[in-house]
């Protein structure tokens, strides 16, 4: 540690290193740092680690509360600093004002540990900090732009680890996302939030009340922060599960407007699936790597506990989606078969309307034969053979039947009538 202080202090950055490979990751991704805490506290660590945990803080349904940040009108510094402290052997011995008392008190106490939270912190912010711990230039411009894919990155001695975070809004029905970005080194630990990125103050007090826990170092920390993000995938997981209930319910009620509904939900749980996914290959990995570097065997038996949760939660939005997959197509064959129907009405009144018009054409061709003849002799000229003609009615009268029989057989013929 003091080593690295040298470095820092003589301006000897380690950015120059290689990046590694993202399929070397996992070889890597656990690499211990040196604990401070006596060999005798190893024996009571299980207890500690069981209290712990036996009752995790349940992840936030809204934004944490603009009290716990401070007033947009004082310096951006302090605006995006949330919270910095320093540990040693697990307790809080100092709560800096500021980054530079912060970088201060760090190189007072070569056996400190600081645990530093941000809230969409400046460029300049970032850039203090890179210079102090030796941050690595394409993490720190990773961590300066939200919209990043969870993942998990070794640089040097310094772990970046990029988490989606995910909570409910029971109100609009809704699944809003967040990044948190975590910077794990042999002495630190940078959280970054962004969007509706989790508080984790519950976490800090968690540690804090285990300082056995917390005297296990930055891996211990980055434990705590995964545990409380896949936490708060659990009541994402209940109410996507309510809300699939509730759109099968409409679908066979023939709601209109529960297509739109699958498919915003859809949409969130493929936005689901990229937090979920990756975080289970990166837990893996990071397994892998506290195994190889001999993490704290109780720290490693948690973790494959969180890891546990993700593939199970990964599972489940996988089948959501396929579930809402499958629910799309039921609802499009009941959107056809209602169509179906309604055209099958249409055609069946059309028809009907068609046989009525042609009874009434019928009708009208019939009664029209003996208003023509009645028309023709009712004329008022002085020279028609037939009005002196003695058998002149009796044929205008034959004539009428002889044309309004010919007509009705004819339609009768024809199923007009």
């Amino acid at each position: 540690m003091s080593e690295r202080r040298a470095r820092s202090a003589s301006k000897n950055p380690r950015h120059q290193r290689d990046r590694k490979d993202p399929g070397d990751t996992a070889g890597n991704a656990g690499e211990p740092r040196t604990s401070g805490s006596p060999k005798s506290a190893k024996e009571t660590r299980k207890s500690v680690w069981r209290r712990a945990l036996a009752a995790p803080s349940p992840a936030p349904t809204r934004p944490p509360s603009t009290d716990a940040e401070p007033s947009a009108a004082e310096p951006s510094e302090v605006a995006s600093v949330v919270q910095a402290a320093l540990y040693r052997d697990g307790v809080r011995v100092s709560t800096p004002e500021s980054l530079a008392d912060t970088f201060r008190e760090l190189r007072e106490q070569p056996d400190g540990m600081a645990w530093i939270g941000l809230a969409r912190p400046t460029e300049a912010e970032l850039l203090s900090l890179a210079a102090e711990f030796d941050l690595h230039p394409l993490a720190v411009e990773d961590a300066m732009e939200a919209h990043q894919r969870p993942k998990l990155e070794r640089y040097g001695e310094t772990l970046f680890v990029v988490l989606s975070a995910a909570r409910y809004l029971d109100a609009v029905e809704e699944v809003d996302f967040g990044e948190l970005h975590v910077f794990v080194g042999p002495d630190f630990v940078i959280t970054v939030r962004h969007g509706a990125a989790p508080d984790l103050s519950a976490v800090r007090r968690r540690m804090e009340d285990s300082p056995e826990l917390l005297r296990l170092g930055p891996e211990a920390v980055l434990y705590a922060i995964l545990d409380s993000v896949v936490d708060g995938y659990v009541p994402v997981v209940s109410g996507v599960q309510n809300d699939i209930d509730e759109i099968e319910t409409e679908v066979f009620r023939g709601d209109p407007a529960v297509s739109r509904r699958i498919y915003e939900l859809s949409r969130e749980m493929v936005e689901f699936q990229r937090a979920t996914r990756p975080l289970v290959g990166m837990l893996h990995g990071l397994m892998a790597g506290f195994a190889k570097y001999g993490t704290d065997d109780e720290l490693q038996r948690y973790l494959r506990d969180v890891a546990d949760h993700v593939t199970h939660t990964s599972e489940r939005v996988d089948g959501f989606r396929q579930a809402l997959t499958d629910i799309l197509t039921v609802n499009a064959t009941l959107v056809t078969q209602q169509q179906n129907a309604e055209m099958r009405a249409l055609a069946e009144a059309g028809f009907e309307q068609n046989e009525e018009i042609k009874k009434i054409s019928s009708w009208a061709a019939i009664l029209f034969a003996p208003t023509l003849v009645g028309t023709i002799y009712g004329m008022n000229f002085d020279h028609m053979p037939e009005l002196t003609w003695q058998f002149g009615y009796p044929f205008a009268i034959g004539l009428m039947g002889v044309v309004c029989v010919s007509l009705y057989f004819i339609f009768k013929r024809r199923h007009w009538l």
